[in-house]
C-alpha cells in the first residue's frame, strides 16, 4: 500500500474512536502489512490514507527489530514524569529525523481485534513509538513537538531536498 506523503491535509485530522468492526479490522490488516513491508517501527492509519483510530507499533525495544502490535482506539491514560529525548521521524517524511522529548513510558488503553478493551504499559522505544503514533492518529504530526524555529528549519531543509 502506498504511503501518504507529508504535508497531506489528513495528517492534521483527528480520528474518532468507534467500535471495532470488519471495516476497522481491514484497515488494521492493511496497516500491519504496510508496517511489515516498509519496515516501520510504527504507523497510524493516516499513513495509508485512512483517518481511522488504528495504529500499529513495534513492541520490542531493540532498534532494527520489529514485532508489531495493532491497537484499535488507543489512548494514553498515564505517562512517566521523567522525560527523555530521542530520535523520531516518519515514513511520510523520509530522511528527516529530529530529537523529540517524551515521557519514558506510557500506559495505553486500546481495543484488540475482538473489541475487548485492555491496557498495557510500554517503556523505552515501544513507549516512544506508541506516543508518536497516537499523536499522529490525533492529528499531531511529530514536527509539532518542536519549537517553531526548529520546525521551520526542518521544513525548509525538507522542502529544499524534496525539490
Amino acid at each position: 500500500m502506498a504511503i501518504v506523503s507529508y504535508p497531506d491535509p489528513r495528517f492534521a485530522q483527528k480520528a474518532v474512536a468507534r467500535p471495532v468492526d470488519d471495516n476497522l479490522r481491514a484497515i488494521g490488516a492493511a496497516l500491519l502489512k504496510t508496517a511489515q513491508d516498509t519496515p516501520a517501527y510504527g504507523l497510524a492509519a493516516v499513513h495509508i490514507g485512512e483517518v481511522a483510530p488504528v495504529v500499529v507499533i513495534s513492541t520490542v525495544a531493540q532498534p532494527g527489530r520489529h514485532e508489531h502490535k495493532l491497537l484499535f482506539n488507543p489512548e494514553i491514560i498515564a505517562v512517566s514524569d521523567e522525560l527523555a529525548a530521542g530520535p523520531e521521524g516518519s515514513v511520510s517524511m523520509p530522511d528527516v529525523q529530529v530529537e523529540i522529548e517524551r515521557p519514558i513510558w506510557a500506559e495505553i488503553a486500546f481495543d484488540d481485534e475482538s473489541g475487548t478493551r485492555q491496557s498495557q504499559r510500554f517503556e523505552g522505544l515501544p513507549g516512544r513509538i506508541a506516543q508518536h503514533e497516537i499523536d499522529q492518529m490525533n492529528g499531531v504530526f511529530f514536527l509539532a513537538r518542536l519549537s517553531r524555529l526548529k520546525r521551520d528549519m526542518v521544513l525548509k531543509k525538507w522542502k529544499k531536498r524534496a525539490g
